[in-house]
């Protein structure tokens, strides 16, 4: 029989884990007598009671895992240490806040038997904002556009995933994590089901628009030169401008006589160049910074507590 594993990033929902719960075990309920399941709950430094709702549910259900980090890692590292752990033939990584709809498991399953190694669930519409599903949609774009892979578009952490496919996704072990990026970048044969994402349920989100802003710019500089290529284009940009404003100067000044302070068009063209050094240092020293970080070598993440039948750390 073969094992399905869910892998859940948990961050202060205390009011959303019962639910979510009572739904995952209709789901394991339903393919009892098909699939055997486990349920890994990963609890990210909550600062409510998440993580005694966590034991209380391994107390009752021998099917779920949980193990809390010594501190706040952030969601990337969270669903990195679940898919780390998780011992499925196929792995459903989805959010705690029941915005990713549980009911659309039974049609991924459904899709990973018809032979797809990815099924991705796409969000045809979103309920957060007129800001925030503008931002979201116009990264995307921009994200399709300049990665070196293709990356699908409006679609989050919520997909189904061979256990191939996680084998090749735990070979990857840069800090700058974008799980969305590295899972297409393996290039197996995939799928989606759509779906029109509700509001959360109880709680408040745990991504800021500072955890979003540093997710979108890890997802860009993770696949894509494009950054460095914005530098390049300005640096062209601008010699070619000074390039014809010298050029007109000289063409006025020789041509019909005209006089220039040409300390202001000097100073001018210096501030437009700093500027553009500046803007060099900084794309620069974020390669470098990473770079940096990577030769670290430090953990991803730290496990201070473990729960569950067959766990072992890693």
């Amino acid at each position: 029989m073969k094992k399905l594993s869910f892998v859940i990033p948990v961050y202060n929902e205390e009011g959303n884990l019962p639910v979510l719960y009572e739904k995952l075990k209709a789901i394991c309920d339903h393919f009892a007598q098909k699939y055997s399941f486990e349920i890994l709950l990963v609890d990210d430094g909550s600062t409510d009671s998440s993580w005694q709702i966590i034991k209380e549910l391994v107390s009752k259900d021998s099917r779920v895992r949980g193990f809390s980090f010594s501190r706040n890692f952030g969601f990337q590292m969270t669903l990195t240490a679940a898919y780390d752990h998780a011992q499925g033939d196929a792995i459903i990584g989805l959010d705690a806040d029941l915005q990713d709809p549980p009911e659309l498991i039974y049609e991924m399953i459904e899709r990973w038997e018809q032979g797809f190694y990815i099924v991705y669930a796409r969000r045809s519409s979103r309920n957060d904002g007129f800001v925030k599903d503008f931002t979201a949609s116009l990264y995307y774009k921009l994200l399709h556009y300049v990665a070196d892979v293709p990356i699908p578009q409006n679609v989050g952490d919520f997909r189904l995933i061979d256990k191939r496919v996680l084998q090749q996704v735990r070979l990857c072990r840069e800090r700058a994590r974008y799980l969305r990026g590295i899972v297409a970048w393996t290039g197996f044969k995939h799928t989606y089901v759509e779906f029109k994402r509700p509001e959360r349920v109880a709680g408040v989100s745990g991504y800021s628009w500072l955890k979003l802003f540093k997710l979108a710019f890890d997802g860009v500089t993770a696949f894509s030169l494009f950054p460095l290529r914005i530098a390049a284009f300005v640096g062209v940009f601008v010699i070619f401008t000074g390039s014809l404003m010298f050029a007109y100067i000289a063409f006025d000044a020789f041509v019909h006589g005209a006089r220039y302070p040409l300390f202001k068009w000097l100073v001018t063209v210096v501030y437009i160049f700093m500027g553009v050094q500046f803007l060099l240092m900084w794309l620069l020293g974020e390669y470098i910074g990473r770079i940096y970080d990577q030769q670290k070598n430090r953990p991803l993440y730290i496990i201070q507590e473990s729960i569950g039948k067959g766990f072992e750390e890693k």
